[in-house]
């Protein structure tokens, strides 16, 4: 997710204005004020092509039957139990239809991750306007909307296996990785992120490497500003570092190629967001006071680049954009930062790719794992449309070329992994 920088690399599949969609809230008003009105990101799901995918995947009635569930909850504690319950069964039927477990009900084809993107959407729309029968307060629905991101993106499912291995070849490995919802909706609706199919694909899945078997467990994050520095990268991530073996954090960034990002920086640039919020600040975490402006990759960078995973070219990408130490105006250093300088942009920009990369690091280096555990960023090539299929106001939803770029950058994202875990340094025993 690098959208500053390399804006007409990412929006290659579109630059021309998106389809503006319609804004009439579902919700009718309740006695004393209007229901809690849809969000931005959520009044998307009335344009036509969000209620193809649906349509075409299968997650149609996803949201209508939550919305009937909601209807028979009597108690916020019925509520919560719902809410639980359906946002876990929307992530698995999500990761069984990617992974070819069961009916795959519509002709999408199964490695899509946008089923879940908009159908996750329409379950909290329906929560968020919700009019139950009992007294709900603003604190108890955000409590259920929390749940409901929670469940519904994979983070209530990590599964890890117990023990710790000693030594290479000997027990199975621990891999956690997270992806992305789309982004960027507003120049073109139809966009899928290649980093959320890989979090489907991969979840719960052993991959073999040269040093036995992997497990990897996956969640996807939402693309909202709001909601990291609510601190949701921590609380998912942090129960699971201690006990895993590497994790990566995997977002889309450039046209055709794949990038391990050596350096993260403590900077958001404001680039708009799903609710088309925009910020430009320091990453806002807990203990400012200890917060550095960079922090850096533990990935085996050197093994990845060397090796040969698929078809696009894997970089090790040390570039950085800082306000040097006693200076005024950014520059931009091709082999990192230097002393004392300020963060304006990592390898990987100044979204939230770049944020959560960051998050997750300084969470491993806070953690005490910095030497023993391997981290980092991966950004994976640009997901294209076919050629021919480019222009989002007349384009197909998918195409055949499409289904195998995100394919192809599906594989190679699980043989990086598989190298990964396996270099030497990677071991934790």
């Amino acid at each position: 997710m690098r959208p500053i920088r390399v804006r007409i690399g990412v929006l290659g599949l579109a630059l021309v204005a998106g389809l503006a969609a319609p804004t009439t809230a579902t919700a009718a008003p309740r006695a004393g004020g209007a229901a809690p009105a849809p969000t931005v990101e959520e009044r998307r799901l009335d344009g036509e092509v969000p209620r193809e995918i649906l349509r075409r995947s299968g997650f149609a009635a996803v949201a209508p039957a939550f919305a009937r569930g909601l209807g028979r909850a009597d108690s916020y504690r019925e509520a919560r139990a719902l809410v639980a319950r359906e946002g876990g069964a929307l992530w698995r039927r999500a990761v069984d239809r990617v992974q070819g477990r069961g009916p795959a009900r519509g002709d999408l084809s199964r490695d899509d991750d946008r089923p879940l993107y908009w159908a996750r959407l329409g379950m909290t729309r329906e929560l968020r306007t919700w009019e139950p029968g009992f007294e709900l307060g603003g604190r108890q629905r955000a409590a259920l909307l929390a749940e409901l991101e929670r469940t519904s993106r994979g983070q209530a499912d990590l599964r890890l296996p117990g023990g710790h291995h000693h030594g290479h070849g000997k027990g199975l490995r621990r891999v956690l990785l997270t992806g992305f919802d789309p982004f960027t909706l507003d120049r073109d609706i139809r966009i899928s992120n290649p980093s959320g199919a890989v979090a489907l694909a991969l979840d719960g899945t052993v991959i073999d490497t040269p040093d036995g078997p992997a497990r990897v467990e996956t969640a996807v994050f939402p693309v909202r500003w709001a909601d990291f520095a609510k601190g949701t990268v921590e609380r998912a991530l942090r129960p699971y570092l201690p006990r895993v073996d590497l994790f990566t954090t995997v977002s889309q960034g450039r046209v055709g190629r794949f990038d391990v990002e050596r350096t993260n920086g403590a900077w958001r640039g404001g680039f708009p967001d799903n609710d088309n919020v925009s910020r430009t600040e320091t990453v806002p975490v807990a203990d400012p006071a200890s917060q550095p402006q960079w922090t850096t990759t533990t990935l085996p960078y050197a093994a990845v680049t060397a090796a040969d995973t698929g078809r696009f070219p894997v970089y090790d990408n040390t570039s950085v954009t800082e306000i040097p130490a006693g200076g005024s105006e950014a520059v931009v250093r091709p082999d990192g930062p230097t002393p004392g300088s300020t963060a304006r942009e990592g390898g990987g920009g100044n979204y939230l790719s770049n944020e959560i990369a960051y998050r997750a690091t300084l969470l491993r280096d806070r953690l005490g794992l910095h030497g023993t555990l391997p981290g980092g960023h991966v950004h994976t090539p640009v997901l294209q449309f076919g050629t021919g299929n480019t222009d989002p106001a007349t384009g197909a939803v998918t195409d055949p070329q499409f289904v195998r770029n995100r394919l192809d950058i599906v594989a190679q994202t699980r043989a990086i992994v598989a190298v990964a875990v396996s270099a030497p340094g990677s071991d934790r025993g």
